[in-house]
């Protein structure tokens, strides 16, 4: 019902920079909320940020100020712009997103297939 597709993730030097996007797509759904979660080797997956569809966003203390999630209703895609990158960062990327059905009640969540970003000198 839902496609997601991810892109930008790659290897960076700490410091530098990498803007990861999702774009989702799906009949009669409006997708209310869209996230980011990571999972790095070893541990379990978190959230990173989250926005709604009116721009309230939220943030994992550790990328606060690092980190912007913004998003296009109108192409259904969300963006997490990714400065200053730390070795700690090192991690699969998913994107996350709350469909609800336009035409009905109900609604579920879904992910996308992840993509790697590595931190590294």
């Amino acid at each position: 019902q839902v496609q997601l597709v991810e892109s930008g993730g790659g290897l960076v030097q700490p410091g530098g920079s990498l803007r990861l996007s999702c774009a989702a797509s799906g009949s009669n759904l409006s997708f209310y909320v869209m996230g980011w979660y990571r999972q790095a080797p070893g541990k379990q997956r978190e959230l990173v940020a989250g926005i709604t569809s009116t721009g309230n966003t939220n943030y994992e203390d550790s990328v606060k100020g690092r980190f912007t999630i913004s998003r296009d209703n109108a192409k259904n895609t969300v963006y997490l712009q990714m400065n200053s990158l730390k070795p700690d960062d090192t991690a699969v990327y998913y994107c996350k997103v709350r469909a609800m059905r336009t035409d009905g009640p109900g609604g579920a969540d879904y992910w996308g297939q992840g993509t790697q970003v590595t931190v590294s000198s």
